[in-house]
This record gives structure tokens, sequence and C-alpha cells, in this order.
């Protein structure tokens, strides 16, 4: 049987790609005996603009010593793809997935179904053209996207499905209206590999990490940093950019990515796989969410896990008191289990 994935793979984002390989590793330890791929279909105008999109220069946060290491980075994803993915051949629609001779498609998991998204929403990904393979939906989202006027394309193709399941509550909600049925909450496919670390050899002495705390303001992550200093605390930034940052980590593979939040002593992030990595590896986190696209779907995470207190304001102190605050993890870790087990039934119940 050959099963391929379809997926935002190709997006230089940490995220993007340690869902994509989990999701492989995940299928494959289900069935060891099948062939398992990601498949190559890209995007090119997604593909363009996210690759472009690391070459900006932001001249408040960052210096030229930041900024070559920034650029570098679609390389070292690009290395990752081609060493740790099983790829197809590069295909860029529908007709092209159909020449793979797959049995089973699995879309998901990430943004796949964010029909607003004009840079990477692609038809394909509800399944409009592949009719030679059976489709499972695989935790997708719809990021923040709602259920009104959907188009008749995302209907027809969440119609098409032999399987659904959704990774928050939005997705979830479109997908019952549509196909008229109760459907799985299932999580994040990082959940369920184990995803190899790999050292950071610059990083020396306990740190606070932030991964993209955007519209955070200035004099507040300032406080934060002058906690840092009083308390013998490095501060870094988790692959992203900031002059003021104890040095730079930006140009990370991305299981150096996965090293910085294991080994943080605290983490302040704004996103998704932020807060995935955070309750992962145990870690005591807060959560500062403005950006529209994230705060639902951060917030649906959260509030699964009993977790929705770690959301702060834009107030250094309560980000702070909120790191200081310990998280139950023996209890949370009972629930991961639980859902990781019930996540791997809807994928072996449906692939067969």
């Amino acid at each position: 049987m050959k099963i391929g994935i379809l997926t935002h793979h190709y997006i230089n984002n940490f995220g993007a790609f340690l869902q994509a390989y989990s999701l492989q590793q995940a299928v494959q330890d289900l069935y060891p005996d099948d062939e398992v791929y990601i498949i190559d279909c890209i995007n090119l105008k997604h593909f363009i603009i996210n690759a472009g999109g690391w070459f900006r220069f932001y001249k408040n946060k960052e210096n030229l010593s930041n900024w070559f290491q920034k650029i570098r980075l679609p390389w070292t994803f690009a290395k990752a793809r081609k060493k740790y993915m099983n790829l197809t051949h590069i295909c860029y629609d529908a007709k092209g997935i159909e020449k793979l001779g797959l049995d089973y498609i699995i879309v998901g998991s990430d943004e796949v179904w964010n029909y607003r998204e004009t840079k990477g929403n692609a038809k394909v990904k509800f399944g409009i053209g592949l009719n030679n393979e059976k489709l499972i939906a695989y935790a997708p989202s719809v990021g923040q996207t709602n259920d009104l006027e959907v188009p008749d394309y995302v209907k027809q193709g969440i119609l098409k499905f032999k399987a659904v399941s959704a990774r928050d509550a939005l997705t979830e909600k479109l997908a019952e209206n549509i196909r008229g049925e109760k459907i799985e909450r299932v999580v994040d496919p990082t959940f369920l590999s184990k995803i190899p670390v790999e050292p950071v050899a610059s990083v020396k002495k306990p740190y606070i990490l932030f991964y993209y705390c955007d519209g955070l303001p200035v004099e507040e992550k300032n406080k934060i940093f002058e906690y840092a200093q009083k308390n013998g605390l490095a501060v870094y930034g988790a692959g992203e950019c900031d002059k003021h940052y104890t040095s730079t980590t930006v140009n990370l593979t991305p299981f150096q990515w996965v090293w910085m939040f294991k080994n943080a002593s605290y983490v302040v992030t704004g996103t998704f796989h932020g807060a995935v990595f955070s309750m992962l590896n145990h870690r005591q986190f807060a959560c500062y969410l403005t950006n529209p696209s994230r705060i639902k779907k951060v917030t649906s995470l959260l509030e699964e896990f009993k977790l929705d207190s770690r959301c702060c304001d834009a107030n250094a102190d309560n980000i702070i008191a909120k790191l200081k605050e310990k998280i139950d993890y023996k209890r949370t870790e009972e629930e991961f289990e639980m859902r990781r087990n019930s996540s791997k039934v809807f994928l072996k119940d449906n692939i067969n």
C-alpha cells in the first residue's frame, strides 16, 4: 500500500516542518510494511512569498549579523527536508498527484483548509481533482476562517473524504456543518512521534525563550529582559531575530529548534506550535496572542488541555507571574497519552 501525506511541508517554518515529519513517522510506525511519502506538491505562489519573506530587513529589530544568519534559514530547511522527508517527485497540481499511484492520501495537518488564505489556499487540499485515492483528513485547520459564505468547492471537497478529523474547534464546527456528522478532534501530529533533538552550541546558560510574540510592547519586553538579567538568565529567540537577545539563534535546524524548547527555563510565545512544544517538553510558559489567525487555534488547544489560564495580556509583570506559576504536567501528560492513543486509532480505523 502507498500512502501519501499532503500538507504545507515546503514552508520555511519550524511548526510546518515538524508536523509533516511527525505525521510521516507516525503513519510509518503504524504501517511498517507499507510505503509512506510526503507528497512534494508545491504551490509556487505560496512557496515564493514564504521564501522571499526571510530576506526582509527589519531595522528596528535586526542588525546585519542577525540578518545574514536569517537569510541562510531557507537553505537549512531545504537540507532538512531532503534528509528527513520521504518526498515524492515534485508535482504542482492534482494531475501530478494522480500520477503517483497512491492508495491513500492524508490531508493535514496545519492550516491546509484555510480557504481565505489567498497565498496558500489550494483546491487540491480539499481533494478537488483527486479521484483515484481514498482521502483522509488528519488534524486540518481552517485558521481563523469561519463557516459563513463557504465556497462550493470547499463543501464538495470535504464531502469527498472517507474520514475527517479536526485539530481545533472552528475546523470541527465547519466540517460538522458540511458533513452532518460528529467530527473527531485529534492532536497535532507533533504529539504522535518522538522527535529528535540537536544541541545549539552557542547556548551556555539558563534562559527565557521567546517565539513570535507579535505586538508585545517594547517596554514590556524590556522588563522581561531586566527580570532575566537580575535572575541570571539569558534571553534567546527560537529561530527569530532580535538584536536585544543574548545572542542570535535564528538559523536553526528543526531539531535544534525543538532542543531550544526542551532546555528553556521559561517560554513566552504567541504561536500554536510554540505552545505545543512548551507543553510537550513540560516547560513553564505564557502565551501572548495578538495575531488573529493564531488566537482561535491556540486558545482551542489550551482549552482542550485545561491550560487556557496560560494566556496573558501585554503586561510584563503578569507574564512573569504566569511563568513562575507551576503547571501540573503529571495530570496533563495523562491527557496527552489518552489523546495520542485515540488519534492513532483514528488513523488505524480509516486506513486499511
